[in-house]
């Protein structure tokens, strides 16, 4: 079972703490990821809907800033209830983190959940993972393990390594996040070997091989629970859970707000289906007369959508709170296979309801679904220009191959024969899985000549 005092540790990977200054340590985390480059470029990166267009629809980054919003709720929430209900379990500065700052953390943590998809997205991921898989790349260059990884190339795992990695010319330990915080994105806390769609925290992978070492430390320090040694995997560590529940409660309700806006689906789609929502879950707190009071003398249309927008999270986030605080003792003993989100859907119809159009209306949208074709062959065919020569002898590599790998940037690490093919492949993705949907776009369009001699 794990502990509750050492849950949370202000360890930063290449660096020892100073601890002075009038922001928390987990304050620093949610500072430092706002400012940084990865986080700025998910401004660029799509959703769901295709950006830019004449309405405004969500990026990855305001995706990203109000899946914190709710997060900070959530961890609120959570905190004050164990600091109140738990106070003979907590030692130290137990109960002050529990009431103050695992609010910070879970925010901090959603900022980042989604800093390493690539471009465009699962579309990007299925591109890097079908090029190894089917690209000509020669397995035999990599041990299983590594070339796991790189035929099943993972977002979350990418997360791990963009804050955690030195890049070339930088400081050891990345962006330098506390452990408390990298450990809130870990949502898969295995390899990519033991994969099994069978238990929920284990359905994806949380880190690639090139961060094996670092994850095991910080699962020591926090004391998480070891499931298996080979291949490696972990129970969640218990604040993923907040984590996962602010995505899941954001991208459930908002992508039907954008939907709304696009014309996809209708005022009395909306209207509906968050009433209904709001009304199935059930929660005491929640008047629905009052609701459907308020929501009639609103005038403005968009505004009557963002009211129950509001309700319809406000009430989710009530709820996953709620169902983490009664299953705290089974999550802490590793024992809870679900997703708070999940947990509510199964006895929740409305919530069902709207998976289910999501499905059908949204994400099978003509406009989605071209430019999910249109960015995997993107990212496909950049992967083409430069991955065949960076896994050749620096001797073998032909003009052309020389000058794609030129195309890299030399914070991303170089190509020498030093390297191991697995690193240079990193490298190589490093570069490409972080690209804007612009940017990559751009840069194919160089790359295959359909423009010439443009400046970016």
């Amino acid at each position: 079972m794990m502990n509750l005092n050492k849950l949370y540790s202000t360890k930063r990977p290449g660096k020892t703490n100073n601890g002075l200054g009038v922001r928390s340590e987990f304050q620093r985390d949610f500072d430092r990821l706002i400012f940084s480059s990865p986080f700025r470029r998910l401004q660029n990166k799509t959703q769901v809907f295709p950006l830019p267009g004449s309405v405004f629809v969500h990026n990855r980054l305001t995706h990203s800033l109000e899946v914190s919003s709710v997060g900070r709720s959530l961890g609120k929430i959570a905190g004050a209830h164990i600091a109140e209900i738990h106070k003979s379990d907590l030692e130290g500065d137990s109960i002050e983190f529990y009431k103050y700052h695992l609010a910070e953390v879970i925010a901090a943590g959603c900022l980042a959940h989604d800093i390493g998809n690539p471009a465009f997205g699962h579309s990007g991921e299925k591109a890097i993972s079908n090029f190894f898989e089917n690209g000509g790349v020669d397995k035999n260059l990599f041990k299983n393990e590594e070339w796991k990884d790189l035929t099943n190339f993972e977002g979350n795992a990418n997360a791990f390594r963009i804050l955690t990695n030195q890049f070339e010319g930088r400081l050891p330990g990345g962006y330098r996040i506390t452990y408390a915080t990298l450990a809130t994105i870990l949502k898969y806390p295995c390899e990519s070997t033991a994969v099994n769609s069978s238990f929920k925290h284990l359905k994806k992978y949380g880190f690639f091989q090139s961060e094996k070492s670092l994850f095991l430390e910080i699962a020591e320090d926090l004391q998480m629970i070891r499931e298996q040694v080979s291949p490696l995997c972990y129970g969640r560590h218990p604040f993923v859970y907040l984590l996962e529940a602010a995505d899941d409660i954001c991208y459930r309700i908002i992508d039907f707000e954008d939907a709304h806006r696009l014309r996809i689906l209708s005022d009395n789609d909306i209207k509906e289906a968050f009433l209904n929502l709001i009304a199935d879950v059930g929660r005491t707190d929640d008047n629905m007369d009052d609701i459907k009071k308020t929501f009639t003398s609103i005038g403005d249309n968009n505004e009557k959508i963002g009211y129950l927008r509001s309700r319809a999270i406000n009430t989710l986030t009530l709820q996953a709170s709620e169902i983490f605080i009664n299953n705290l003792p089974l999550i802490l003993q590793g024992k809870f296979n679900n997703t708070l989100i999940d947990h509510i859907q199964d006895s929740c119809t409305a919530l069902k309801n709207i998976e289910t159009i999501s499905k059908e209306k949204l994400y099978n949208h003509n406009t989605v679904v071209e430019l999910e074709l249109a960015g995997y062959n993107v990212m496909y065919d950049l992967l083409e220009a430069m991955i065949p020569g960076s896994l050749k002898p620096e001797s073998k590599r032909n003009h052309l191959e020389k000058k794609a790998l030129k195309l890299v940037p030399s914070q991303f690490g170089d190509f020498s024969d030093s390297k191991t093919p697995y690193i240079k492949a990193l490298n190589v993705l490093d570069y490409v899985s972080g690209m804007t949907d612009l940017y990559a776009t751009e840069l194919y369009r160089k790359v295959k000549g359909i423009e010439i001699g443009k400046h970016h």
